[in-house]
């Protein structure tokens, strides 16, 4: 990992000990987690401007189809086969 470090109003540094304190986890890694999440927020309206430029084609849609496969077979009955 890379240090990174800023300066915050010490009432705001205050708060981030406290809630990460109230929460059980490290400051650092509460601090980590909310700027993964203030990125990924930044950056979506540019996600998706790109997906509509060049939304995906059939052969990456094809997988899609997969996600509603379930068994052929009803094999519930066989929860008390000998094992």
């Amino acid at each position: 990992m890379t240090m990174l470090s800023f300066r915050v109003d010490p009432a705001e540094a205050a708060r981030a000990r406290e809630m990460a304190h109230a929460l059980g986890i490290p400051q650092s890694e509460m601090i980590r987690d909310a700027l993964r999440r203030h990125l990924n927020a930044l950056s979506a309206p540019r996600d998706a401007a790109a997906y509509e430029a060049d939304p995906l084609g059939p052969e990456e849609l094809s997988l899609t189809k997969v996600e509603h496969w379930a068994p052929a077979e009803d094999w519930s009955d066989w929860s008390d086969a000998p094992r």
